[in-house]
């Protein structure tokens, strides 16, 4: 097994950030998870196929990436997800910025929301979404405040292992999270926009195996949090 170690901006620390030969080739770089088999790889250059599902919003492809508009018309915001079952997985994308002034990824049960990363110009977030069977709000987890420029491709990557949840931006922005109600069976993985609009490409999704540095790594986060 090969290590790099990368500088994470959220934190001061170095982490340990693990990339294994026998791993898939293209999977990103990780601090929670082993990247194993590739559960989705859709290069969202052509129209959603029938994995897909959602009605809100305006989505089309232009100039081969996937972009999705909010619809006044819809009172809602535009809305896709793709079905996809996994406990423990790492999720890679590139969005780039259009005018909308949020957009999330979300992770979804069955029935129902789980979490999700929340991307706007003035930072990205991790939530807990509302338990509407429990009567409570959506937490959010952890936060970054930082400058997210408009009209430029940023690549998001987040692992999602049991009650921990962590999302990385361009490669060094860390925002992580713990909570109970992520134990919940992932049916299907989302993007959602609000505003005017959001390109989306290289959508991927690993099966992933916990890393034995990841109880290390965790500690390390909690705390630098503590710290602040």
């Amino acid at each position: 097994m090969q290590r790099i170690f990368l500088s994470c901006a959220f934190a001061t620390m170095t982490f340990a950030v693990t990339i294994d030969a026998g791993a898939q080739k293209d999977a990103p770089p990780t601090l929670m998870l082993q990247p194993g088999k590739l559960l989705v790889g859709e290069d969202l250059n052509q129209p959603f196929g029938k994995e897909w599902f959602g009605k809100p919003g305006k989505w089309e492809v232009i100039d081969g990436v996937t972009r999705g508009s909010e619809r006044s018309e819809d009172m809602h915001g535009a809305v896709r997800r793709r079905n996809v079952r996994f406990e423990h997985a790492i999720v890679q994308f590139q969005l780039r910025l259009e005018g909308a002034k949020l957009t999330t990824l979300s992770m979804n049960a069955e029935k129902g929301h789980v979490c999700r990363v929340k991307i706007s110009t003035d930072g990205f977030s991790v939530v807990r979404d509302a338990d509407k069977a429990k009567n409570e709000k959506p937490i959010v987890l952890d936060k970054r405040d930082i400058k997210i420029e408009p009209k430029v491709w940023h690549t998001l990557v987040v692992e999602m292992s049991g009650k921990d949840m962590l999302a990385r931006l361009d490669g060094k922005e860390i925002a992580f999270g713990t909570h109970d109600g992520l134990l919940a069976p992932k049916a299907s993985v989302g993007f959602t926009v609000q505003g005017e609009s959001v390109s989306f490409k290289n959508l991927r999704v690993y099966e992933g195996t916990p890393l034995k540095s990841w109880d290390q790594t965790r500690a390390k986060l909690r705390a630098e949090r503590k710290g602040k």
